[in-house]
């Protein structure tokens, strides 16, 4: 699994990397039995209009794509990293129930037209 940390356009701070290392353990949790390879990029950086953080999330790996991100203004730093992290965890959730749903009903309709 490999896990990228960006500072784009923002001072680098161990406290918030400390940080956002502690969040990503529970997306790393989800995805350690996904097979290789997995990438998982948090970027950090200005909004372009506005005086406020955005923060991205991007996880890659053979069974997602997803992209997860948040910018607001008059909010704490750690409460959009907080809610990033959130919104992708629920995103890998619906995926895999997706995913989940495909694998059951895929080999039933051979099943289906046998019995006609």
């Amino acid at each position: 699994m490999q896990k990228r940390i960006v500072f784009r356009g923002v001072d680098h701070s161990d406290i918030a990397e400390q940080y956002a290392h502690k969040q990503l353990q529970k997306i790393e949790k989800f995805l350690e039995h996904e097979p290789t390879p997995v990438h998982i990029d948090l970027i950090f950086e200005p909004s372009k209009l506005r005086q406020h953080s955005r923060i991205e999330l991007r996880v890659k790996s053979p069974h997602y794509d997803l992209v997860s991100h948040y910018e607001h203004e008059g909010v704490e730093f750690y409460e959009v990293l907080d809610r990033v992290i959130d919104c992708m965890y629920r995103q890998l959730h619906e995926e895999k129930e997706k995913n989940h749903d495909k694998l059951k009903t895929v080999g039933r309709h051979d099943e289906f037209k046998k019995q006609r």
